[in-house]
């Protein structure tokens, strides 16, 4: 197979994304070729597509976007045994070194030396996959079962984050639940935010019967109704009270801080009442509390709305530095979990849970929108903008080549 071209969407810094053909060689050794046929929009994308720029990694040279992918393998390399010429597959694009103790751990996303594509850290830079066809280790290709539509491997990246997040929250077996709920405390979960991943990991739970009550807190009132449409239990947070507005900018950070905390306070207090009054259990706290957003203020609230004993996971990348009522958390010895990514059990777990069925409303309401390629500027504008030009919101834009039609 000689070397070929494909069209690809290339950043070249901040609102600045071209339509371009890029080489694609012959797959070699362990790699294959896929012909990518759905990648979604992530926040990363969306910062880079937008500022040049995700936190402290900057583009310095024209790089692809996009992570969340699936396609038709369509060449093999000489080594490749696992897969063949029209298997279905969802990619896994970060790359560890395989060798250090956290790899062979299985716990290769910490890795030191991880390469991801779609992302600026490293220099040059590791093209994401958007782009009609791209080479990847075969090992790092999931297959597909014929029950799992292209969409739905596309959402295999951002499922196995939540799974990940479950995973590490230790979350109580059915056993436990049941035997809460002979006592009349129950187990609750607190999920903040209802983007994808808040959806994705709310369905989630949800579908796992992990705890006998699930709410989904967010400030956007129309993505809560796509959570209530799923029959999850919602719980809209007010944008702010009139009559406690936060101080000026200028004021004391001691006072910013007070305010700050004190508002997290009433804000945890709401929500433990709308738990209360969704689910005949009573509950002083939930159980787990997942921050889907990196917001400062849900992290604050999260900690507050944990029962003794808790647990808060951090999911969203949020402030680097924020400010947290450690004393709180401490004083009831609630747990605070970070997660990055997703660790080797994650994909395929993720993928059976997308054939099982389980998750197929999910996936239908979470996947709002679907561009081609060709047209993926508008794609990162419906995607930066959260609603689209008639006024829906906008949740997850699946961005589909055109290629797909033709394998």
């Amino acid at each position: 197979m000689a070397e070929s071209s494909a069209t690809a969407l290339v950043l070249h810094g901040a609102k600045d994304l071209r339509v371009e053909k890029r080489a694609v060689s012959a797959p070699s050794g362990a790699d294959v070729q896929v012909a990518v046929q759905a990648t979604g929009l992530c926040g990363s994308d969306l910062h880079y597509y937008s500022h040049g720029r995700n936190g402290d990694f900057v583009v310095r040279e024209p790089m692809c976007p996009g992570h969340e992918s699936a396609g038709t393998v369509t060449a093999i390399g000489p080594n490749v045994t696992t897969l063949k010429v029209g298997d279905r597959v969802a990619l896994e694009v970060g790359l560890p070194c395989r060798k250090c103790a956290l790899c062979k751990s299985g716990r290769y996303n910490i890795c030191k030396a991880m390469q991801f594509r779609s992302s600026a850290k490293m220099f040059p830079h590791l093209d994401g996959t958007l782009m009609e066809r791209t080479n990847h280790p075969a090992d790092m290709c999931h297959a597909l079962p014929s029950n799992v539509s292209d969409a739905g491997g596309a959402l295999v990246e951002p499922l196995a984050v939540c799974l990940h997040a479950i995973r590490r929250s230790r979350p109580p077996s059915k056993e436990e639940v049941a035997a809460a709920k002979t006592t009349g405390e129950g187990t609750s979960a607190l999920v903040f935010g209802a983007g994808a991943i808040g959806l994705l990991l709310a369905s989630s739970l949800a579908a796992a019967e992990n705890f006998s009550s699930i709410l989904v807190a967010d400030i956007d009132a129309a993505r809560l109704e796509i959570a209530a449409s799923l029959g999850l239990k919602t719980a809209l947070i007010p944008r702010g009270d009139p009559a406690n507005p936060p101080p000026p900018k200028d004021a004391p950070h001691a006072d910013q801080t007070a305010w700050a905390l004190a508002n997290a306070q009433s804000v945890a207090a709401t929500l433990t009442e709308a738990a209360n009054s969704a689910d005949s259990s009573e509950i002083t706290g939930f159980s787990r509390v997942y921050d889907c957003t990196g917001v400062p203020a849900c992290v604050q609230a999260g900690i507050y709305a944990s029962s003794p004993g808790g647990l808060l996971v951090q999911v969203g990348m949020g402030n680097p530095i924020q400010t947290v009522p450690v004393g709180a958390a401490a004083l009831r010895e609630v747990d605070v979990i970070g997660t990055f990514r997703y660790d080797g059990h994650a994909y395929p777990a993720a993928i059976a849970l997308l054939a099982s069925g389980k998750l197929a409303a999910t996936e239908d309401k979470v996947v709002t929108h679907r561009v081609s390629l060709e047209d993926g500027a508008r794609a990162f504008t419906l995607a930066g903008k959260g609603i689209d030009e008639s006024g829906r919101p906008v949740v997850k834009v699946i961005i589909e080549s055109k290629l797909q039609s033709s394998l």
